[in-house]
């Protein structure tokens, strides 16, 4: 009888030990980031790159999941859906995750109550572009014609609840001009008709506008940062210009699923916070018109309360600009 205990004790602290190791060895296989928008696009590109530094934090690879349609929202509850292993977490954006409650009739997930937040990524301004040919010189002359002729100047975006749209609609709203918005699937084919000439204007991000600009393919009339930008020499603010106070940012985040471990959480997070001690990379994003923040917003707790915020928030813009249900 000792000895079956024994043995039965043996056997138990076995398994015991196993399964520690096993939640130590967290992730024990690739994890996947599912992206509500298709490949190319300034969130994929945002999501890869760091991605690619969180991998190399996790010994562990990372797999982008492209899950595009329906202004990121099919793609977000994918991501809501899915088991809360630790192995599969969604992209945040502020469309889809803060426009979006006010934008659908029928969202088939909560921002706030579906998801815990991961991490902050770092915020991308944007910049107001006009086409090269463009006969609009200044803020103040697009405004001026804007007012006098409504509905007539044209604003590209890249889908209904897009940063390009929303901010659009802001803009013209705080402007007081009304605008009409052309909606493409995703923000390169937007901001190719723009460069084509075929719409008048389009609030694109600053890292993925920056080739164009200095190609001279576009033309920057302003940005929505609080301050000018290295990266866009002679762009003032818009809130310096025409609309004082105005300042907007496309913000991201990792999210997982409401009941993924808090283990797996701060593991993640852990790895995130190591990536941004490396000057490197983080100097390469700023290059990039990316914007780092304080370290204590890229907290999960901090994400948590930014999303319930800036849900708030697009709920007052979006019925202040008229913009429909979809």
């Amino acid at each position: 009888m000792k000895q079956w205990m024994t043995t039965l004790l043996a056997a138990c602290g076995l398994a015991w030990a196993c399964g520690a190791q096993a939640q130590d060895a967290y992730p024990s296989r690739a994890i996947t980031w599912i992206v509500p928008f298709a490949a190319g696009g300034p969130t994929d590109a945002m999501a890869r790159n760091i991605a690619n530094r969180v991998s190399q934090e996790l010994g562990q690879s990372i797999l982008i999941e492209n899950v595009g349609g329906a202004g990121g929202t099919i793609g977000a509850a994918k991501a809501a859906k899915a088991a809360p292993d630790g192995y599969t977490f969604l992209v945040g954006h502020i469309g889809y995750m803060a426009a979006a409650p006010s934008l659908y009739a029928r969202l088939p997930y909560d921002p706030v109550r579906d998801f815990r937040a991961v991490f902050r990524f770092p915020d991308t301004p944007l910049v107001l572009l006009v086409g090269q040919s463009s006969p609009y010189q200044t803020v103040s002359e697009l405004i001026a014609y804007g007012r006098q002729n409504p509905g007539k100047l044209n604003f590209s975006n890249a889908g209904v609840g897009s940063t390009s749209h929303l901010v659009a609609a802001m803009f013209a709203s705080q402007a007081g001009m009304e605008v009409t918005p052309i909606a493409y699937k995703g923000a390169g084919p937007a901001l190719n008709d723009l460069m084509g000439n075929q719409v008048d204007a389009m609030f694109d991000q600053t890292n993925t506008a920056l080739p164009q600009t200095r190609g001279g393919r576009v033309r920057a009339l302003g940005l929505t940062s609080a301050r000018p930008m290295a990266q866009f020499p002679g762009v003032p603010p818009l809130g310096e210009q025409a609309i004082p106070g105005f300042q907007v940012s496309t913000w991201y985040g990792l999210y997982a699923p409401k009941d993924t471990p808090e283990a797996v959480v701060q593991t993640l997070y852990r790895a995130w916070s190591k990536a941004l001690q490396d000057t490197q990379f983080t100097g390469q994003m700023a290059g990039q018109g990316i914007q780092m923040l304080p370290e204590a917003e890229y907290a999960p707790a901090a994400l948590q309360r930014h999303t319930a915020d800036e849900v708030q928030r697009w709920a007052q813009v979006i019925r202040q600009a008229g913009i429909s249900l979809q």
